[in-house]
């Protein structure tokens, strides 16, 4: 038996298995994919049918006194005569191709509009961005560092006001203030770095209050870490160890908050556009929602929802270059 046993030939070496964590991120992709798809789809449908309930288009295209040829008539030149559901599925078969359609009242591809609108509100929510961060983000450390004494509770009184405070009534301050009562600053207009300061000021005040809170909740908890006590104990200096070690272990939740508040800047920018009579998506999705421009709101709201989706979907991918210990479980 002892020599059968040696003369037997080794088992083969059991090959290496897999591990399946490598195709997580790929999964974890294209779960969000999918689900991007479902909301934007989920988006288009509601959008469609409800806008359809504020009224008919054509009685505000046409005159008081105009008859009901005129109408049937300018129905039909506007697909409006057709059943419900097929314009619903025209609708959808356009979207693959942004292919919105043509205005009701333009007479234009909604896609062209879009175009021409979109590089005002990029740069108003761009613009807002900057002054969020250069704003939020020193008062944030600023009040973490100096917690529980009077500059952290003036600080955050600060930042309280800015976030009670409607978006346009500190537009209309502003414009009473800078533009009415100093002259510095004009109180409408687009196209210059004047023109730029009070819209971008304005749709800013409510992004700076809730990234200054989160990221100075955020970075005392890192601070009373073992690592942080450990940094100290090395001779590190306070403001060393707050930007060093602190901050990057705090900014998990408030790169989250900024991405949500980008959505938000663009989704803001309705209102602000409005009061400073900035010509960018956001007035254009109120002159539509006015008129009854059918294809004009559905595309708007689309593009706020699309911003909203992709803006999330990047902060999710975001995590694991930002936290080494965050990786996709799923």
């Amino acid at each position: 038996m002892s020599d059968l046993t040696l003369d037997r030939p080794p088992a083969p070496a059991a090959e290496p298995r897999r591990d399946s964590r490598a195709a997580r991120p790929a999964l974890f992709v294209l779960r969000r994919l999918g689900t991007a798809v479902f909301v934007l789809l989920c988006t288009a449908t509601v959008s469609f049918f409800l806008v359809r309930l504020s009224g008919d288009p054509v009685k505000i295209l046409l005159p008081p006194d105009a008859t009901a040829a005129q109408e049937s008539a300018l129905r039909a030149s506007l697909g409006l005569d057709r059943p419900l559901f097929t314009q619903y599925l025209d609708f959808l078969w356009g979207l693959p191709r942004l292919d919105f359609g043509n205005s009701l009242v333009y007479g234009q591809p909604v896609s062209r509009i879009l175009a021409d609108r979109l590089p005002a509100t990029l740069e108003l929510a761009a613009a807002a961005l900057a002054v969020t961060l250069v704003i939020a983000v020193p008062a944030g450390v600023f009040a973490a560092m100096r917690r529980g004494r009077g500059s952290d509770r003036a600080v955050m009184t600060g930042v309280l006001l800015g976030q009670s405070t409607p978006p346009f009534w500190v537009g209309i301050l502003l414009v009473l203030v800078f533009a009415v009562g100093l002259h510095a600053l004009p109180a409408s207009g687009y196209g210059t770095f004047a023109n730029l300061v009070l819209p971008a000021v304005t749709l800013a005040v409510y992004s700076v209050a809730v990234v200054a809170r989160l990221l100075r909740s955020s970075l005392i908890d890192v601070l009373s870490s073992d690592h942080i006590r450990s940094a100290r104990a090395k001779g590190f200096g306070p403001l060393k160890v707050v930007l060093t070690h602190g901050l990057r272990n705090a900014s998990l939740p408030v790169v989250t908050v900024i991405g949500l508040e980008v959505g938000s800047l663009l989704g803001g920018a309705i209102l602000t556009e409005q009061v400073f009579s900035w010509p960018g998506v956001g007035q254009l999705t109120i002159q539509a929602i006015s008129n009854r421009d059918f294809p004009l709101v559905q595309a708007t709201v689309l593009f706020f929802a699309a911003t909203f989706v992709v803006v999330n979907l990047l902060v999710d991918l975001s995590y694991s270059f930002l936290d080494p210990r965050v990786r996709t479980s799923r």
